[in-house]
């Protein structure tokens, strides 16, 4: 039985990076008995909204429906308005979806530099609510409010600040974030149970509840509830800016760590840096019981498009997550091995990480790794 997955390429470097994972996954298809892929490729991008209108239609979200996972390259294009393609796209997914999680492992391999140079071990993953939080679309500018929303404002601001804003003169912008029990209780019990399957012995949990304290006091409640229900399991909390310091001064404490969606986005760019770059990181979006999404989480990098020096390493990654997700263990077990062979050796290193090699033939020497493996 083949897997059939939905393969959206993107934009700028996205084609070439998912050129080279989709070349080690039919790879792996050589060295693992039963496994097997149908591919089902979709338009979106910048492109193809330059030339129909079109994001994401109805009909194409029909067809990922039918499958069973979502391989995407990277959106974004300089021609289309900031914002237009990851909301259209991206967001679009994940919430039609419902693809709560967002999983990022956190590892640097041996013979990968890092800023981290001296750190031997890390190795942690980051989950990130991926639905709610300050990402709900909520707010807007008061200047294009009613009227009566703008004096409810200013009558706050006056309360609070004693100050004045003026009705036809000061601009009001607004974001609310919000967490609901269910979807905090979620993704919650999914980081508990992750470290229970990867053997990781604690979970910490992220917020800024000393200052956000009703959106992330609920955070808190519905973390220490779940994690009364995981005694072998240590449970910690910490503030944002505690955690993004102890990234960079200790990442080897860390085993799983959960965190409302803003924090985690920030977080997880910096958990990058710690293992490599960019061309490291690979990302899914998660719907345990439904279609997930796996994709590298660096940018589509136009300046870069067309010209095979971006690093694959995280689109294959990212592969490499989609294929445990589908329950093909040994597959993934062995594109992780062939990945991590290929950089302890150093003789293909992509260009970010100090080499020369191509992108196609960072993705060449991953298939000859993945051969030998076998």
């Amino acid at each position: 039985m083949k897997h059939r997955i939905s393969v959206i390429p993107g934009d700028g470097i996205g084609p070439e990076v998912i050129r080279e994972g989709l070349k080690v996954l039919e790879a792996a298809c050589e060295v693992t008995p039963g496994l097997d892929f149908e591919f089902i490729e979709f338009p979106c991008g910048g492109e193809h909204y330059l030339k129909t209108g079109e994001l994401v239609t109805e009909q194409m979200l029909e067809e990922m429906s039918r499958t069973e996972a979502i391989y995407m390259g990277a959106v974004g294009d300089p021609r289309v308005p900031t914002g237009v393609l990851e909301q259209g796209i991206l967001l679009k997914l994940r919430f039609h979806f419902d693809q709560f999680v967002n999983l990022r492992p956190v590892k640097l391999y041996p013979g990968v530099p890092s800023p981290l140079r001296e750190r031997k071990q890390v190795d942690f993953y980051v989950v990130r609510e991926n639905t709610e939080d300050f990402y709900i679309g909520l707010g807007g500018r008061l200047r294009d409010r009613s009227r009566q929303e703008l004096e409810l404002v200013r009558s706050l601001y006056k309360v609070k600040f004693g100050l004045d804003l003026e009705a036809d003169g000061d601009e009001v912008a607004y974001q609310l974030g919000v967490i609901s029990r269910r979807g905090a209780e979620r993704v919650i019990r999914y980081a508990f149970e992750l470290a229970r399957r990867k053997k990781k012995g604690r979970v910490t949990s992220v917020d800024k509840a000393n200052v956000l304290t009703h959106v992330y006091s609920l955070w808190r409640e519905v973390f220490r509830q779940v994690a009364s229900e995981y005694p072998e399991i240590e449970a910690e909390e910490a503030f944002v800016d505690a955690v993004a310091m102890w990234f960079v001064k200790k990442p080897e404490w860390y085993g799983v760590v959960v965190t409302p969606n803003m924090f985690g986005d920030i977080l997880t760019d910096l958990a990058a840096m710690l293992q490599g770059g960019m061309g490291m990181a690979p990302g899914a979006n998660i719907n345990p019981d439904g279609v997930s999404m796996f994709e590298p989480i660096h940018g589509s990098a136009p300046k870069y498009a067309g010209k095979n020096v971006a690093n694959p390493i995280a689109a294959i990654l990212a592969g490499c997550m989609m294929l445990e997700q589908l329950g093909e263990e040994e597959a993934a077990s062995k594109v992780e091995a062939a990945v991590a062979g290929v950089l302890a050796e150093g003789k293909h290193l992509p260009h970010d990480l100090g080499g020369k090699a191509s992108t196609s033939e960072v993705g060449d020497a991953v298939v000859r790794k993945l051969k030998e493996v076998e």
